[in-house]
């Protein structure tokens, strides 16, 4: 396909613009996607807002994005599971396939990965996209585009639940309700798990948890956690908690409420990048710790829980944006977090 494709362009800090760039052509094994929806990320965010995370620094111009669903309009020679008009979910990091890593199926550690948005990678804030025909995945057809985008951050929820052993029964915490929270209780929920407790300290937050299932909400501003969980669980404590804050009182919170035996599974990121944490009380509790790094071998299980009703994926959204006004819907995920929980740009 020849032409041309809108981009929109990060120029500087808080700055975005757009620019015209030729439209990708696919390779054998690619196919070449006009994107419909893409999610706007807490990472999205951070390069849009500070120009880095850690040791990933954004030089301009680059293209933020990675959350992405759309429709295949031209597939390459190599590529016989999809054809033009299939609708998809993108699955938005390319690995090298022959590191450690890669032949064990720990894809997602493998040290050549191309990320979409990681910077010098670009993003997919753009119209078209040419992908591995591998990554991309045929939605069902009651699932939409915009559900297609999100199964990205679905994806983390349920690498993290996965990771904790989710089971039927059990009752969870999870630590902090933005997006990557509230997708962790989703996916717990999904799974089985018969209670999931969320903390926050935003109101809107927690009334999003409240409104997609959590069985009680805390905000931690205003109550001591471990002693709302004691109280809720009958002395008990939980099963698992799952961190997604990146906040030092939460992931002590969140020790301090795991029952004796319990997983722990650390997602979100600290701003220091370290943590201060009651390891006395993890050992006497003999907690299970573990972390998670973005997912690996679960779009077509997110999916599938879309399709059936397992997950109400699409609620998680709050605010949906026009692609010629992603400035407007970057300023307002920034500078309005406190009523913005999940954006979405409509890009066609």
């Amino acid at each position: 396909m020849q032409g041309k494709m809108k981009v929109a362009v990060m120029t500087g800090i808080g700055k975005l613009s757009f620019v015209e760039r030729d439209i990708p052509q696919p390779a054998p094994n690619e196919v070449l996607v006009k994107l419909e929806y893409v999610g706007v990320c807490g990472s999205d965010l951070h390069y849009y807002e500070s120009g880095r995370i850690g040791d990933f620094v954004v030089k301009p111009p680059f293209v933020l994005g990675h959350e992405s669903g759309g429709v295949v309009v031209e597939v390459g020679s190599k590529v016989t599971h999809l054809k033009p008009g299939d609708r998809v979910a993108l699955e938005p990091g390319k690995t090298c396939g022959h590191c450690e890593f890669c032949r064990s199926g720990k894809y997602n550690l493998c040290p050549e990965v191309i990320f979409f948005a990681t910077p010098p990678v670009d993003g997919v804030f753009q119209e078209y996209v040419a992908h591995e025909g591998d990554l991309c995945f045929k939605l069902p057809g009651n699932v939409s585009t915009m559900e297609g985008a999100l199964i990205e951050p679905l994806a983390v929820g349920f690498h993290a639940a996965q990771t904790a052993d989710a089971k039927i029964g059990q009752v969870a915490l999870v630590t902090g309700a933005g997006c990557i929270g509230l997708v962790s209780m989703l996916a717990l929920k999904a799974l089985g798990v018969s209670k999931v407790f969320m903390t926050d300290v935003v109101p809107k937050r927690l009334e999003k948890a409240k409104s997609l299932g959590a069985a009680a909400v805390i905000n931690a501003a205003e109550k001591n956690v471990p002693q709302e969980i004691n109280d809720l669980t009958g002395g008990k404590g939980v099963d698992i908690v799952i961190e997604t804050s990146g906040n030092e009182k939460s992931a002590e919170a969140g020790i301090e409420s795991a029952k004796k035996g319990a997983a722990m599974v650390f997602v979100g990121y600290s701003a220091s990048g370290y943590m201060n944490l009651p390891m006395s009380t993890a050992l006497n509790k003999e907690l299970t710790l573990k972390t998670i790094f973005r997912y690996r071998h679960i779009y077509p299980l997110a999916i599938d829980a879309v399709s059936r009703g397992a997950v109400n994926i699409k609620d998680i959204v709050t605010n949906t944006f026009e692609f010629n006004d992603i400035q407007n819907a970057m300023d307002k995920s920034v500078h309005n977090k406190i009523d913005i929980v999940k954006s979405v740009i409509k890009i066609s």
